[in-house]
Formats: structure tokens, C-alpha cells, sequence
């Protein structure tokens, strides 16, 4: 499981710029997507050969009579979870009260903490450099979040204890997540799936402690079914912050193949659905989206015609993911699970022969040429498919500037109309000729 880093600091310190940094250039295939959340506030990083996840917390501000205690809690719920703790200070300020409160809070942790004291760029920051060793913490780096300063080496700090990444040992089995908000029935379902209650259920939203794997057989095959956590409750952490919630889902949705994005028929969607969704999708996974709590509405015929169109709606990203209607308590429709399971899962690892890809998008462009743009236009000379979970497939072009993101979706279209790629995402890679495969 990879190792998480937290960036603590009070307000200003330009802790979003160095969280940016650490991911570098942020690729989501959702990002224009109206209705989506865009703060993001979790990202992977790669370094040599190191991987963990970091958190951009929201900035501690003791200083005024009215303490922002959510955003406190959120801090101390990101600290609590890092195996590191990036504190980051301004140079350009100098130390204050703030600060030392923030450290303090830190040092309840009992965690590796790292200073970063970021803005050295600027002309101010000389004057305040080492009044930041009165906190009295061990690691001090010099960094510039804006101009990229210092980065490799508070890189090297933070991953120095950190084991070399390994893809986990090759497992056949299908292994699949429930993820969503606090109380939507996640561990119901799980419950409901395996025949028993393997899991605590309450109806106190983040009752589950930690993501819990539990192995099932369906139809004499062995499967993993991957239960998210809900938060532990430490102090004045609570468990009703949804935002850090996402953390446990995200440890959970890397070691998934399908994701069941678990939404509450009688909440309806919110915000966080779609935010918890869109990790799902960038970490290439298939998904369902799975309507619980089916029992409890009424008219339930034209309640699911009615919420279908609701999802297609709100989830028009999503486009591509089946639906299943049911209830995890009475076990109505429950049934219908599994099988969308293992369909989606097969269109996940899906491989098509090259010459049918090839013969496929050179078709869609014969029926469709994208328009000339400055007098040139695009040209597609072969396409192959590159890997699989998810789908990948390279398209050499002439000129990759002169791709359009709607005759992008339009090839993507095609490839959908053409092969069962229901539940999963697919991704296109346009390559100039000669440019390198991979």
C-alpha cells in the first residue's frame, strides 16, 4: 500500500503550489467536465522508484478569536492518516504564533516531519530563513514551490524510508471495491454479497474501521471483495468529515479491478459521489454505479426510468458504466450484481486484435474527416492497442496539435459502438509518426 504525505502549514504558505509541484502537470480525463469537483485535494506521486499519495490540507489559522475548527479537524484527520509530514512554512513572512500552534498540533503525531520552508526565491526571505529553527524539528529544506527549487531534494527526504514500489504479486482473482460516501450501505452490500455479516453495520455514518478484504465464492470461482473504510475516530477527529474520507477509498480503489460507486436512492446524488468517482476513473478502473436502498422508494418501475435518466444526467462522464438497482438490506435484486461484475471486469482486461482496431478507426475516419485546420488535416495512419485494465490504444498521426477533443470522443465512440467495453474506461493515445510507442 503506498505511503501517504501530508502538507500542513497555516493559510498562504503556498502549500496548493508545492502539492501541484509534487504531482507535476495533473492529467484527468474529467477535468472539463461541467459538475465535477476540481479542488483536488489527493494526488499520486512518482519519484525514482517510490510512489505515495499526498494531501493538500487546508491551511490552520489560530490566530483570530474565531478558530476555524473544521478545518482543524480536517488538518489533524490528514496528519493522523500520513506516514510523513511535510510542514510547510513561508520564508517570506518569517515565523509566527500560528506556526508554532501548527507544529505543536504536529507533534502529537509522533510522525517523520519534514519543514519546507518555501518562497526562498524571494527577496524577503533571507531575513527569515533561520528563525525557523526555533520550532525545534529535525529536518529543514530549503524550497520554492513557484520556481521548482529544492524539489528533488525534499523529494529524497520524504521518500528516504519509503520501500521500492512493487505491483502487488499477480492475483487472478477478480478483486473489487465498494466505494461512496459515509452511510450509504457499503457494508451492507458487502455483507449482502458474502452471505454473512463479515462487517460492523450501523447506521452512524464511518462505522467501518479499516478497508477490509474478505473472499468470496461465486459459482465456484473465487473473488475479493474490498469493503472502504470509514474514519477512526482519534480525539476531536470525527468521523463526519467526508472529504478525508476519500483517503481510505483511494488505498482501496488501487488494489481494485471494478469499483462499485455505491449511491443512496433515497439521498440521491451529491457532489461527493461524482468527486469519489472521478478517482476511480483516473485510476483506470472499471466501475458500476450500484443504487441502494431500492426497497424504500415507491413506484419502483418508473423510480428506476426516472433516476436512470438522473444518473445519465449528472454522471455524463460516466456514460459508459452500468446501473443496477437494488437493496442491500432485503437483498432484492442482489442478484443482478455479480454477473454485471464479471462482465465489466472482462471488458476491463479486453484485448482486440490489432488489424480489427486498425480496420476500426481507419473506417471512422473514412465516414468522418476531422476538418483541415490552416490548410493541414489530420491524418491516421495506423492504430494498435497497447495494453489492457484499462483498454489502451495508440493512434500514429501526422500531427498530434491538429487533435480535436470532440473528434477524440468521436473515435471513442466508435471503438464503444464497435466492442463491449461497457464498465470500463478506455484510454487514446495519439502518437506522431516515428514518436515512441510506449
Amino acid at each position: 500500500m503506498k505511503p501517504v504525505v501530508a502538507l500542513v502549514g497555516k493559510p498562504n504558505v503556498g502549500k496548493s503550489t508545492l502539492f501541484n509541484r509534487l504531482v507535476g502537470k495533473k492529467i484527468s480525463i474529467i477535468e472539463d467536465t461541467p459538475g465535477v469537483t476540481r479542488d483536488r485535494i489527493y494526488g499520486d506521486v512518482s519519484y525514482k522508484n517510490k510512489k505515495f499519495l499526498v494531501i493538500d490540507t487546508g491551511g490552520i489559522d489560530l490566530s483570530t478569536n474565531e478558530v476555524n475548527a473544521n478545518i482543524k479537524m480536517q488538518a489533524e484527520i490528514a496528519i493522523n492518516e500520513a506516514d510523513v509530514i511535510v510542514f510547510v512554512v513561508d520564508a517570506k513572512m518569517g515565523l509566527d504564533a500560528n506556526d508554532k500552534a501548527t507544529r505543536d498540533i504536529i507533534l502529537k503525531s509522533n510522525k517523520k516531519v519534514i519543514v519546507a520552508i518555501n518562497k526562498v526565491d524571494s527577496k524577503d526571505s533571507k531575513d527569515h530563513l533561520y528563525d525557523f529553527f526555533e520550532l525545534g524539528l529535525d529536518n529543514y529544506i530549503n524550497v520554492s514551490g513557484e520556481q521548482n527549487i529544492g524539489i528533488n531534494e525534499l523529494l529524497d527526504k520524504i521518500t528516504e524510508d519509503f520501500p521500492d514500489y512493487e505491483e502487488e504479486k499477480a492475483d487472478d482473482r477478480i478483486k473489487f471495491s465498494v466505494i461512496g460516501r459515509p452511510n450509504v450501505g457499503k457494508s451492507s452490500l458487502v455483507n449482502a454479497i458474502v452471505g454473512y455479516d463479515r462487517v460492523l453495520v450501523s447506521n452512524v455514518a464511518g462505522t467501518t474501521r479499516d478497508a477490509i478484504d474478505t473472499t468470496f465464492r461465486y459459482e465456484n470461482n473465487e473473488y475479493v471483495v474490498i469493503d472502504t473504510a470509514g474514519m477512526r475516530k482519534k480525539g476531536k477527529i470525527y468521523e463526519s468529515i467526508e472529504r478525508y474520507s476519500l483517503l481510505r477509498a483511494l488505498k482501496a480503489i488501487d488494489r481494485s479491478d471494478v469499483c462499485l460507486l455505491l449511491i443512496d436512492a433515497t439521498t440521491g446524488i451529491i457532489e461527493h459521489d461524482k468527486h469519489i468517482a472521478s478517482y476511480a476513473i483516473e485510476a483506470g478502473k472499471a466501475i458500476i454505479l450500484v443504487v441502494n436502498k431500492w426497497d424504500t422508494v415507491e413506484n419502483k418501475e418508473e423510480y428506476i426510468k426516472n433516476f436512470t435518466k438522473i444518473l445519465r444526467n449528472d454522471f455524463q462522464f460516466l456514460t459508459y458504466a452500468p446501473i443496477v438497482f437494488l437493496s442491500a438490506l432485503t437483498k432484492k435484486r442482489i442478484h443482478t450484481l455479480m454477473p454485471e461484475i464479471l462482465k465489466v471486469a472482462e471488458n476491463h482486461k479486453k484485448v482486440i486484435p490489432n488489424e480489427v482496431i486498425d480496420d476500426c478507426i481507419k473506417e471512422a475516419y473514412a465516414l468522418n474527416l476531422p476538418p483541415s485546420y490552416k490548410g493541414r488535416r489530420l491524418k491516421i495512419y495506423s492504430t494498435e492497442q497497447v495494453s489492457s485494465c484499462p483498454p489502451t490504444f495508440n493512434i500514429m498521426v501526422n500531427s498530434k496539435g491538429l487533435i480535436h477533443f470532440s473528434y477524440e470522443r468521436y473515435l471513442e465512440n466508435k471503438i464503444r459502438e464497435n466492442f463491449d467495453f461497457e464498465g470500463t474506461p478506455i484510454i487514446i493515445r495519439f502518437k506522431n509518426k516515428g514518436e515512441e510507442k510506449m
